[in-house]
């Protein structure tokens, strides 16, 4: 498997777009010459200009390694650089270039067994996304928890998947913080300690819970689950924004 020394820029052809929400895309690009790459870990993307000029952003893989395949899950940021050319415009069979895997401590090892939480803020639903497969793929049998707070039912990423209840090991919650759909269990809101009480408690002193999302949902996640007693060193974060 890749560790942090793999940083060489590689070609990389988009193959697939596949639409997610009405911003959010999925991207699926061939690397010749990728080294695999751990559940959690994302990469650097660089486009070059005709003029020469270049921009490069950070995005999440989406899904396991898989020979020289990769995912990514980009959100268009409104006026953005990179972000909507990339989820609207790069054309099928187009060359970007990437660089990673990178980052080795937001990482989800399938030889891990304790109980482990994901705690997801909108597009942060991405690196998560990948643990789950690559879960779902190794038959593990380690308890899986995910909360995922979303806006909207609209705005839910991988939704037929993370609703698919044939993996017993895995639980899936959606919270919404603006509009709940009809029959909601939880009124629409931000996550609050009582969203997080039940699944922490679950976990042993040692499990892992990774948090992903916006900085201040990020924050804000962080400090519920050390209210809640949990170990910060056991709290492994990513943000953005």
């Amino acid at each position: 498997m890749a560790t942090a020394t793999a940083v060489a820029w590689r070609r990389a052809r988009l193959d697939e777009r596949r639409p997610q929400t009405a911003t959010a895309r999925s991207l699926l690009f061939t690397v010749p010459g990728w080294p695999g790459h751990l559940p959690g870990q994302h990469v650097d993307v660089r486009l070059t200009a005709d003029d020469g000029y270049q921009a490069v952003r950070s995005y999440s893989l989406a899904a396991p390694a898989d020979g020289d395949r990769i995912e990514l899950g980009v959100q268009t940021v409104p006026d953005g650089e990179v972000s909507p050319y990339l989820a609207d415009e790069l054309p099928p069979g187009a060359e970007v270039e990437v660089r990673g895997p990178l980052g080795n401590w937001f990482v989800w090892r399938p030889e891990q067994t304790e109980p482990t939480l994901l705690v997801a803020g909108g597009s942060g639903v991405v690196p998560l996304a990948a643990m789950i497969r690559a879960h779902r793929a190794a038959r593990s049998t380690s308890p899986l928890h995910l909360l995922y707070s979303v806006r909207t039912p609209a705005d839910i990423w991988y939704g037929d998947e993370l609703t698919d209840h044939r993996a017993p090991h895995v639980d899936v919650r959606l919270l919404y913080t603006r509009q709940a759909p009809p029959g909601s269990p939880r009124a629409a809101g931000r996550l609050t300690s009582d969203d997080l009480e039940k699944p922490t408690a679950r976990l042993e002193p040692t499990s892992p819970v990774y948090v992903c999302g916006p900085t201040g949902f990020v924050e804000t996640a962080g400090n519920l689950l050390v209210d809640l007693g949990r170990d910060p060193a056991t709290i492994r974060t990513e943000r953005f924004g």
